[in-house]
């Protein structure tokens, strides 16, 4: 696990970025939830004391305005692999947008448990202790990640 206490304060607010982004799969979400994480923490500690509190924090406000929308999650009947086959380009900005369509297509949970373990290096345990669930859940929802991915044409 990443030293919490050694990050700048610029390094924390781009790696709460990223995993806002993760949950969200959208900019300005996370953008909002990294903000009002920070000036939570602000508020209530007068600084962000570690990495795992801030991601926690971004996680809470995450699941209460999920909460609040109470999104209603419709299952493609048609091939995944076949809605997409047509979008993915090899070019610089092509590439990028076509994994991140195809990232859309996961669950939210499995965004998260795969930015968390891949990105940022976390363990299962790890996961599981920073977001509540059992470790063969979290175990579950990373091979799940990844093996639509790799059904999508995306590389581990």
């Amino acid at each position: 696990m990443p030293a919490p206490s050694s990050l700048s304060e610029e390094e924390l607010l781009q790696s709460g970025f990223r995993y806002a982004y993760a949950l969200t799969h959208h900019h300005h979400d996370a953008e909002d939830l990294v903000q009002t994480a920070w000036l939570k923490l602000h508020q209530r500690y007068s600084e962000v004391k570690t990495k795992a509190l801030f991601f926690t924090t971004i996680r809470n406000l995450y699941i209460d305005q999920y909460r609040r929308r109470k999104r209603v999650w419709f299952i493609s009947l048609t091939s995944e692999h076949e809605h997409l086959s047509a979008s993915v380009d090899t070019g610089g900005e092509n590439t990028k947008v076509a994994i991140d369509q195809m990232l859309s297509n996961l669950r939210d949970i499995e965004r998260e448990a795969l930015f968390l373990h891949i990105v940022e290096g976390y363990s299962a345990n790890e996961i599981a202790t920073l977001t509540g669930r059992p470790r063969g859940t979290v175990l579950s929802l990373i091979h799940r990640s990844k093996k639509k991915l790799a059904a999508l044409g995306v590389a581990d």
